[in-house]
């Protein structure tokens, strides 16, 4: 039918009508909530390129985390700033590293019950040189080494998994990582605790804030070696297909915003549970234009995290999380 006799404003006339037609809806479940946890008590250090985001010591961390509790947020992406590094990443995978030691805090505690507790799974904030990996060195040149990474990768796991965690979460990008976790976390008795692949992870720009928050930018070189190429979607697939083949139970796309058709691709073609990560570098540029006034803040955040669930994200990694359950009530 063709105007006047079809007017699609009709479905657009009150607030009330559009909240009954609306086909994408945001729920303060579907978010999950990174934190960055340091040594020390009393620690709130402010992450000066992500605004409202802190470095926390673990008593700090908790107090943030029954603030999202208490607003209905789905859960937490755990990452760790341990005091010490070194070139094996020791403080990923040891039984008192600093997310192990915040995860068993965090299960002891009543008040976060709700909430789905996920544990970055990487070496990069644990090495001395910053990669996600093993670095094999031949003067002046380097190299990451897959196999002994994955080795430490599936440690890691096992390590997190004892500790609590609710969902294992590898962002490192290596060969075979997730049979390998899969296989050493069947062998320790944690057979129920679910893989979140980042399946797609993009060597990008939008990491650099990040890494300030992380203490985590490499020392030398970059990691294009090992994260994806950002103009490749037929790969991205292929490596989804192979995470998926080797046992991960759920998805994560990252960066989000610049890779929305990596998103709808796979939410297209996969079943499992799919999110999406609405990097540092998104929330940062935001923030800019939130502070000079050229957005209005409230509107574009929730416009941004729409897109992404309209794109095909289940769930949403994103560092407004706590900003955008206040306006979802």
């Amino acid at each position: 039918m063709q105007f006047p006799i079809t007017r699609m404003r009709r479905l657009r006339r009150t607030e009330a009508i559009r909240s009954l037609v609306r086909e994408t809806h945001l729920h303060s479940s579907a978010l999950i909530y990174p934190l960055f946890i340091c040594p020390g008590e009393g620690v709130r250090k402010p992450i000066s390129s992500m605004p409202g985001v802190f470095n926390l010591s673990l008593d700090e961390a908790i107090k943030e985390a029954e603030e999202c509790a208490a607003l209905g947020i789905g859960g937490l992406l755990l990452f760790g700033l341990p005091a010490a590094k070194d070139e094996q990443a020791t403080g990923a995978w040891h039984e008192d590293g600093i997310v192990q030691q915040s995860l068993r805090a965090m299960k002891r505690n009543s008040a976060l019950n709700s909430l789905v507790l996920i544990a970055d799974t990487c070496l990069c904030e644990y090495t001395s040189h910053g990669h996600c990996g093993v670095v094999q060195r031949d003067g002046d040149h380097y190299h990451i080494e897959n196999d002994s990474s994955v080795a430490l990768l599936a440690k890691t796991a096992v390590s997190q998994a004892a500790a609590g965690a609710d969902i294992i979460a590898p962002s490192d990008m290596m060969d075979g990582r997730i049979a390998a976790m899969r296989a050493a976390m069947d062998a320790a008795g944690k057979h129920e605790t679910p893989i979140m692949s980042y399946a797609a992870k993009f060597a990008s720009a939008f990491y650099g804030p990040f890494r300030e928050a992380a203490d985590s930018a490499p020392q030398f070189g970059d990691r294009r070696s090992y994260q994806m190429d950002g103009a490749n979607l037929r790969e991205a697939m292929r490596e989804i297909e192979l995470d998926i083949a080797e046992g991960a139970d759920m998805l994560l796309m990252k960066p989000a915003m610049p890779y929305m058709d990596i998103i709808r691709t796979a939410r297209d073609r996969f079943d499992l549970p799919t999110g999406a990560y609405q990097v540092s570098g998104e929330y940062s540029m935001l923030h800019a234009a939130f502070q000079r006034g050229w957005l209005e803040q409230e509107r574009t955040m929730m416009e941004s995290l729409i897109s992404l669930r309209r794109a095909g994200s289940d769930f949403i990694v994103t560092y407004f999380a706590k900003d955008a359950a206040k306006v979802l009530g």
